[in-house]
């Protein structure tokens, strides 16, 4: 008799254990704030760019940055030059704020997804 007991109370106890861990899963993964993920990826590359280009600007030389030039292909406007590293800021603000974006979504999609431990 007290076997039986002490099965159904072990049972039980694993049941609502096995519930407390999804709780705690669904508490532990985090949702990333697209518009927090944005700002900051979009601050990074914009300011990335732009000293890159400073700073080959100020080492200066006969031919300056020819590899980073080649981002003219992309960005319409960009050049290794100081009125070019005003440009690279916007369009790697731009570039680095929809990476952001993008991926806190994909993030949150996947977090979301029925079967992942988040809701």
């Amino acid at each position: 008799m007290e076997e039986s007991e002490n099965m159904t109370t072990s049972t039980h106890s694993t049941a609502s254990h096995e519930v407390d861990e999804t709780e705690l899963l669904v508490v532990a993964v985090a949702r990333l704030r697209a518009s927090v993920m944005a700002t900051t990826f979009g601050l990074a590359g914009g300011v990335g760019l732009f000293l890159a280009t400073a700073w080959l600007v100020i080492l200066g030389g006969e031919v300056v940055g020819p590899h980073l030039g080649l981002l003219n292909n992309y960005f319409p406007g960009y050049s290794v030059t100081w009125p070019g590293a005003f440009v690279g800021l916007f369009y790697g603000t731009l570039v680095g704020a929809a990476a952001g974006w993008i991926l806190a979504f994909t993030y949150n999609r996947i977090a979301d997804r029925p079967g992942s431990g988040a809701r």
